[in-house]
């Protein structure tokens, strides 16, 4: 019912969105709109995917950052995530980047307060250290998580991995070491080989770091991010090839020509709604006849 109500209240692009739910007798099911490429996790490790070029990754951290934004600052009351990861993080048939999950958000704390006391919740790896150890959840929980989030996108390694020596197993712990020695190019996914630019890599280094400041009143916003973020971007680093994949930027949505905004109320959606709507159906179709 959470997933629910949340979704029911916004549409963006960079948000899955909610085409319809039962919810009679024993048949609970939502329905989304379809997202061809699954998760960024699979893109990252644990699968045969193909590997994402660099600036394919920071586009998609870009879209991701987007629609968190939109969560935070998109209506009244700011929605908290809270269950912000890559396995979170949905690509559709561009690549374009939306978030999904949000059966755990919290709705931010009355403007008389500074937090939403509540019981700790989320996905191990990702919390907000200040939540966990005081229950106190803030907007810049999902900063922190995001900043994990980012993390895995430049080493392409779980967020906990169990198989690798004690001092790396935490990806955070493991990674900051590297950050704080100034050697950060060390512990980049192998598979971005001669694609990251120092300046590139320095920068988006320094943001991850700012994310995953201890106390959350010294995190950056999600706005803050999501234009250090796009900076980045611009600092265009050499391309390989990546098979089926292509960038982003490399794609002419005809949809997003027609929309330039990159962010639209519940009021202004009926177009997209409706071409959302009619690729879903048309994949229910093909699997019922498969």
């Amino acid at each position: 019912m959470t997933e629910i109500e949340m979704l029911s209240q916004f549409r963006h692009r960079h948000l899955v969105s909610l085409i319809g739910y039962c919810d009679e007798q024993n048949e609970m099911i939502i329905i989304y709109e379809y997202m061809g490429n699954g998760s960024l996790k699979d893109y990252l490790y644990g699968s045969d995917f193909p590997s994402l070029s660099w600036r394919q990754r920071l586009g998609i951290c870009v879209g991701a950052a987007k629609g968190l934004h939109y969560l935070h600052t998109g209506s009244t009351k700011a929605i908290i995530h809270r269950d912000v990861k890559t396995a979170n993080i949905l690509l559709d048939e561009n690549l374009m980047a939306k978030v999904a999950d949000f059966g755990l958000s919290k709705t931010s704390p009355e403007i008389d307060q500074t937090h939403v006391s509540t019981a700790v919740k989320g996905s191990f790896g990702y919390f907000d250290p200040e939540y966990l150890t005081r229950q106190q959840l803030i907007e810049k929980s999902d900063v922190y998580s995001f900043g994990v989030v980012m993390f895995e996108v430049l080493c392409g390694r779980p967020v906990i991995d169990p198989s690798l020596p004690r001092e790396s197993v935490n990806l955070v712990e493991w990674a900051m070491k590297s950050h704080n020695k100034g050697q950060l190019e060390e512990i980049v996914d192998p598979c971005l080989a001669g694609q990251v630019k120092p300046e590139s890599l320095r920068k988006f280094g320094e943001i991850i770091a700012k994310c995953l400041a201890e106390h959350g009143v010294d995190r950056p916003t999600v706005g803050d991010v999501l234009w250090n973020l796009e900076s980045v971007l611009q600092l265009k680093g050499s391309e390989g090839s990546n098979g089926r994949l292509s960038s982003q930027a490399d794609h002419v949505n005809p949809l997003e020509t027609s929309v330039s905004l990159a962010e639209f109320s519940m009021g202004s959606a009926g177009d997209l709604a409706g071409f959302s709507m009619s690729k879903v159906f048309a994949q229910m179709v093909k699997e019922d006849m498969r």
